[in-house]
């Protein structure tokens, strides 16, 4: 195989930063991966040592490539994929963050996204940016920063801060302070970029109180956007695409037809339905959002969002001590007859689409002296289905037709149990690949089709591999019985006390 056909993606996560190196037919050939600490100060907060992320990415990408049996100079091209609400504000003269990393889980700013709405300024919001008033975006995150750090304001309006997604970030550190730099997925998720006329917008800044002398250049997905520095990897590689994770997997799941699905389990829970040139307004708690620009064309889907997919089963080990690796609740799922009447509601750092609470907190129903930690485990794996087929009934409410097939990716979607138990709940097949990371593959793609690894979008296409597909087989009065219980679960959450 030649030296331009390897690529090599950075996905850089919410709990691990991983570099997989990738031939020409899309095969992962080496893997990396260090989990990295969470930091939680008050109740809702989360965040990140940039430190953290900046040493993973290094160490994660030079394993892969040592494991892959090449050198940097091998590599056509890195691509990067990323958190993309997750918000760092660094100087420019040293690179230094001069805060921690807020997570997009963070829901720190609810109340200066309630004042906002109260104040009527929603719509005008809405409008422009396809998003809600919510502090899952970065904006009102990156405000709260230079709030918080005595002079950063007055640095900011100076230029002497830049501000950035995770992506922004590593591209600047990577090449050495020359690239400022994002991508229309990421900038599509700050609450300060017009999506329709796809650029930075005045009014927003001025209302969320961002000086646009931080703010990255925004170019399209796929895209040259620099060079590494020489002494990182031994030799220079080029950087030459950007996408936020779930717009990443879009593309690794191949979804360049309007209509076509995708859905990523990873910490959270992400569906986008690709809706072609029209930018979708969803009047059930959709987001509208980039999906990828390629060639100066822009590509729109409708987005649902679930913050704790993954992050339940995570907590079900870390929290809870239940099962000491994510894999056990197949095997736990499978072995009871039901799920005893025991729901989870998973709305640990509040609830997302279309219920968009950010002041609801997790829930357990049905609890009595019988009930196992099998029950639990299931509770979480079916909450993940039911937050999925609430997603796609706003989407169908929005005029989207009813998937053919659902794609699904990410850790959660090793799971056989969860990947039948979704066909059953959403009664659509659900398409599972050869390779689940393929968050990793679409950034992968997206720097190869900028240096020709892939002439076009039909050549990444055929690259995609389906590896197993299930079909819906439960009975329809037990799937309405348990969708009644979740539903009256779902009510006992959002009740205040």
């Amino acid at each position: 195989m030649s030296a331009d056909s390897y690529v090599l993606a950075i996905d850089q996560g919410t709990t691990s930063t991983r570099s997989i190196v990738f031939d020409a037919q899309g095969h992962p050939l080496a893997t990396a991966q260090r989990e990295f600490a969470q930091h939680y100060p008050e109740d809702g907060w989360v965040e990140h040592d940039p430190h953290d992320i900046w040493r993973d990415v290094i160490a994660t990408v030079g394993e892969a490539i040592a494991l892959a049996g090449i050198t940097a100079a091998d590599l056509a091209a890195i691509g990067i994929t990323n958190q993309r609400e997750t918000v760092v504000v660094w100087d420019r003269t040293t690179g230094e963050p001069i805060h921690r990393a807020i997570v997009w889980q963070d829901r720190r700013t609810a109340r200066t996204c309630a004042q906002l709405r109260e104040a009527g300024h929603e719509a005008m919001v809405r409008e422009r940016t396809g998003l809600l008033l919510d502090p899952y975006f970065s904006g009102t995150k990156v405000a709260w920063i230079l709030d918080a750090v005595d002079g950063a304001r007055q640095r900011a309006e100076r230029g002497e801060l830049a501000f950035g997604t995770i992506d922004s970030f590593l591209l600047w550190r990577l090449t050495g302070g020359e690239v400022h730099a994002t991508d229309v997925t990421n900038a599509g998720r700050t609450l300060l970029y017009d999506i329709h006329a796809q650029r930075w917008d005045e009014d927003l800044c001025a209302l969320l109180r961002v000086p646009m002398a931080m703010l990255p250049q925004v170019e399209d997905s796929s895209h040259i956007f620099g060079q590494t520095l020489p002494e990182l990897f031994g030799a220079p590689v080029t950087l030459a695409g950007i996408a936020g994770d779930q717009q990443a997997a879009l593309v690794g799941q191949a979804c360049f037809a309007p209509g076509t699905v995708k859905s990523t389990y990873g910490t959270g829970c992400f569906v986008l339905l690709n809706t072609g040139e029209t930018a979708v307004k969803s009047a059930h708690g959709m987001l509208t959002t980039p999906a990828y620009r390629i060639g100066g064309r822009m590509t729109y889907a409708l987005e649902g969002s679930i913050f704790a997919a993954g992050a339940a089963v995570k907590w079900l080990r870390d929290g809870l001590g239940i099962i000491t690796h994510a894999r056990q609740t197949d095997d736990m799922a499978t072995r009871i007859a039901d799920n005893h009447g025991v729901y989870m509601v998973p709305a640990f750092v509040g609830l997302g689409a279309p219920h968009w609470d950010p002041d609801a907190r997790g829930t357990i129903v049905g609890l009595t002296f019988d009930t196992e930690p099998a029950h639990l485990a299931r509770a979480a794996l079916e909450a993940v289905a039911y937050q999925t087929l609430d997603l796609i009934e706003a989407m169908i409410a929005d005029g989207g037709a009813v998937p053919s097939a659902i794609r699904v990716d990410g850790g959660m979607a090793a799971n056989a149990w969860l990947c039948q138990f979704l066909a059953d709940v959403l009664r659509i097949p659900v398409e599972r690949p050869a390779h689940l990371e393929t968050t990793a593959l679409g950034a992968a793609f997206l720097a190869g089709l900028a240096v020709g690894v892939w002439p076009d979008t039909d050549a990444i296409a055929s690259a995609r591999k389906e590896k197993t597909c299930y079909h819906p087989a439960m009975a329809d009065d037990v799937r309405d019985r348990l969708l009644s219980g979740w539903r009256r679960a779902l009510a006992a959450t959002t009740v205040r006390m």
